[in-house]
């Protein structure tokens, strides 16, 4: 039995064989000595970074825990500037009460129903 979808005159196993380790015959002979460059020698002058330290503000010395405090307060006063349509409506959805806001939801399936009712009525006749 032969393979259903490969072709009978296959070249892969023609010709010499070789181990498992060596180079196979095309492949270009490496000289012996020949070394890679070392990479350059990195050092930080400061002896590294502390966390939450910003190198470039070099007077500011707040800890992490108030400067990740500061960075909330400013972007919770970005976010309430420019919130747009969507974000008013999800405020004022905040806003209401729980019972308020079933109450609006029965109010919209009541409407959608009366509406889907008249266009029932209009295609019958």
């Amino acid at each position: 039995m032969g393979n259903c979808c490969g072709s009978e005159s296959s070249d892969n196993f023609k010709g010499d064989g070789r181990t498992l380790n060596a180079q196979p015959a095309n492949a270009p002979t490496q000289p012996q000595n020949a070394r890679a460059a070392a990479p350059a020698k990195i050092s930080s002058p400061q002896g590294g970074r502390t966390l939450g330290h910003n190198p470039q503000m070099p007077g500011d010395s707040m800890d992490p825990k108030s400067a990740a405090a500061r960075a909330a307060e400013e972007r919770a006063k970005a976010g309430a500037q420019g919130k747009g349509k969507l974000g008013k409506q999800l405020d004022a959805q905040r806003g209401q009460s729980q019972a308020n806001a079933l109450a609006q939801t029965a109010r919209d399936n009541v409407a959608a129903r009366d509406a889907d009712a008249a266009a029932q009525t209009r295609s019958y006749s």
